[in-house]
């Protein structure tokens, strides 16, 4: 059965091939028997010349996206990611991965911290937590080199799970530009800008209802975890000599997410 959650398509005008992905980064399994890195770098080998990317996925397994991103990031030419949906969790990594990173005018880009499932004894949970620690201090280094904002900005938006529209994505230095939209990029915030009350809605302006946008994913995600943790704990005895708390896999974000091991 396949199980890969990339696909390739030709572009009819240009002839060009085109990778989508559409849906959770590594839902079932990336470092499996059926689905693994060498699979997807050996197709991305295939690709000579500019690439473009079209990534509508709410995120998934952070080191799955992290791959991606260096392999995207490595390729020859032209990498041009085209978000014509939503790129949250991890596959908002997978998008600083292009040359050029365009949004649609609809779409959203999501951030977040990185969330795991473990289990074990008190130095386990601490080994756990140091764990999402350094991966967090990973994700920051690529939203960083991409928009040139502070690590100190960036962290505190994942903190807050911060999402944002596409002329938002744009005025942070996330995104490039906006699909279809006339004129010429905004230019990328300085350094030095100040970091107050970008997050802070204008007086006139409704607070965006977080709850609401994110209540559907958590119930999915925690369960898609809790079951994969209950099949790795089958015939597992309390107590044994070979008992772990290794986190189970780390995602970002609130849905079937990225920066895995946490949702």
């Amino acid at each position: 059965m396949n199980k890969k959650f990339w696909n390739w398509v030709r572009n009819e005008n240009t002839g060009s091939a085109e990778l989508i992905f559409n849906g959770p980064i590594s839902e079932d399994t990336w470092f499996g028997d059926e689905i693994t890195p060498a699979m997807f770098r050996n197709e991305l080998a295939k690709v000579s010349g500019d690439l473009t990317v079209w990534l509508n996925s709410p995120g998934g397994d952070v080191f799955a996206a992290s791959q991606i991103y260096t392999m995207l990031r490595n390729h020859k030419g032209k990498v041009t990611v085209k978000i014509d949906g939503i790129a949250a969790s991890a596959a908002s990594v997978v998008a600083m991965a292009g040359d050029e990173t365009l949004i649609a005018p609809t779409g959203m880009l999501m951030i977040h911290n990185p969330s795991t499932v473990a289990f074990g004894n008190k130095e386990a949970m601490q080994k756990a937590i140091e764990l999402l620690d350094e991966v967090k201090e990973s994700i920051i280094n690529a939203y960083e080199e991409k928009s040139g904002l502070s690590r100190s900005k960036i962290a505190r938006m994942m903190d807050e799970e911060t999402w944002l529209n596409a002329k938002k994505a744009q005025s942070l230095g996330l995104v490039d530009g906006i699909l279809f939209a006339s004129g010429q990029p905004q230019p990328k915030p300085e350094e030095d800008e100040p970091d107050e009350d970008e997050n802070t809605p204008k007086q006139d302006e409704p607070k965006e209802d977080n709850l609401t946008a994110m209540s559907y994913s958590r119930a999915a995600t925690m369960q898609s975890l809790m079951q994969k943790v209950s099949a790795e704990r089958r015939g597992y005895t309390r107590g044994s000599a070979h008992e772990s708390a290794e986190p189970a896999e780390i995602l970002i974000g609130g849905m079937y997410n990225d920066y895995s091991g946490t949702s």
